[in-house]
């Protein structure tokens, strides 16, 4: 099967600035592009909350107990920021990995809750990474976001406009189910990405269940229960995998 325009517009823009294997940052703030020539061996990384859309290829990703497979056409919502493990499965010289990356912009979710308070939709699941078929139309307005990284003066313009497109689209998508949780504050998702900014802000703290729980206003076996559901492990085990990250930037640092 031959490449789509976009997927074609995409390597022409990796060709452009090396297309060497890794991750390249466009103008427009907070997206890139992931490109590999061939399969990858598992990497520790940090996830902050994004859309991953696969355009050619396919990807393994790994939160504690939570596991996706994905490929082209298909799309990786993360509401949470999460320590996963992942790696590229399906990529050649001929048709190489391809995917778009968008880092998500909570205030803009929070933003449409009046729109979207009183809409019913049903979820296959709700947890922080969780994996769909990308509707058409969100892959349109991914591509007329990605067609402005060489037109400034139209970027300032239609970029706000297309990125809370973005967030609509995926605010409606069946596997959206925990990012429409974090439209009102006080669920148990915004309540558990409380407590993960309080992790993340203290690294080298060990928090105790308890006090965690207390942060997120809970009680301590709902706290664990909850937190377990939707990041894949448990509040040690986030900790855990959060310092071993950090020990990692560190000794790559020097």
């Amino acid at each position: 099967m031959q490449p789509d325009l976009f997927t074609q517009s995409v390597c022409a823009f990796v060709d452009k600035h090396g297309s060497d294997d890794g991750y390249y940052p466009t103008p427009i703030e907070g997206l890139g592009v992931m490109f590999s020539h061939k399969p990858t061996p598992i990497e520790a990384v940090l996830y902050e909350p994004l859309l991953c859309l696969i355009l050619q290829g396919r990807k393994e990703t790994f939160a504690g107990s939570q596991s996706v497979s994905f490929g082209a056409g298909e799309s990786l919502i993360v509401s949470h920021e999460l320590p996963v493990l992942s790696k590229v499965t399906e990529a050649s010289s001929k048709a190489p990995y391809v995917a778009m990356i968008l880092r998500l912009d909570l205030h803009i979710v929070r933003s449409l809750f009046d729109e979207l308070s009183d809409t019913e939709m049903e979820s296959e699941s709700l947890r922080a990474l969780d994996v769909g078929i990308a509707d058409e139309r969100l892959v349109d307005a991914m591509q007329r976001l990605f067609n402005l990284i060489d037109r400034p003066v139209e970027a300032k313009v239609l970029q706000p406009m297309l990125l809370r497109e973005i967030h609509f689209r995926l605010l409606l998508a069946r596997h959206g189910g925990m990012l429409r949780q974090l439209l009102a504050r006080g669920s148990h998702a915004d309540r558990i990405a409380k407590v993960i900014h309080q992790i993340k802000a203290k690294p080298g703290t060990s928090y105790a269940v308890p006090d965690l729980a207390k942060i997120a206003g809970m009680s301590a076996s709902s706290f664990h229960e909850h937190f377990k559901a939707i990041t894949g492990m448990t509040p040690l085990q986030y900790q855990k995998d959060l310092r071993l990250l950090e020990a990692r930037r560190l000794l790559l640092e020097g």
